[in-house]
């Protein structure tokens, strides 16, 4: 039998909130990854042809991947004419990783538990 505490539920009960599994998805394919990175890289907006390059699938695996990334709303896209372009929303993107890393460092490492490398290494207590 396996005993658990209410310790950790009562701490932090509300930081599940912040990490929102389509995101974690959507960041855990590398071909996924590719294609924020290219997008962060060329800061404009592409199409799913002019993104396809840098991943080596399918033109309508990309066009999936891409449908993944902005359900997780870590891009967006607009429909010209035929085409539809996508680029990265770095202000949603940037502003969920630092309430994530935020509520992290809040709850998870309070003051006094965990010492820095450089605090180790150099002796400081």
């Amino acid at each position: 039998m396996t005993q658990t505490s209410n310790e950790s539920t009562v701490c932090c009960s509300d930081i599940e909130n912040l990490f929102p599994t389509g995101f974690f998805k959507a960041l855990g394919d590398p071909n996924r990854i590719a294609l924020m990175a290219r997008l962060a890289i060329c800061c404009d907006s592409k199409t799913v042809s002019e993104l396809s390059d840098c991943c080596p699938t399918d033109l309508s695996v990309v066009s999936r991947h891409l449908g993944t990334l902005r359900e997780a709303g870590i891009v967006e896209s607009e429909k010209r004419g035929r085409e539809v372009f996508y680029r990265l929303r770095y202000d949603q993107l940037a502003k969920s990783l630092r309430q994530m890393a935020d509520a992290i460092e809040e709850c998870c490492a309070g003051p006094g538990q965990w010492r820095s490398a450089a605090e180790t290494i150099g002796g400081s207590e």
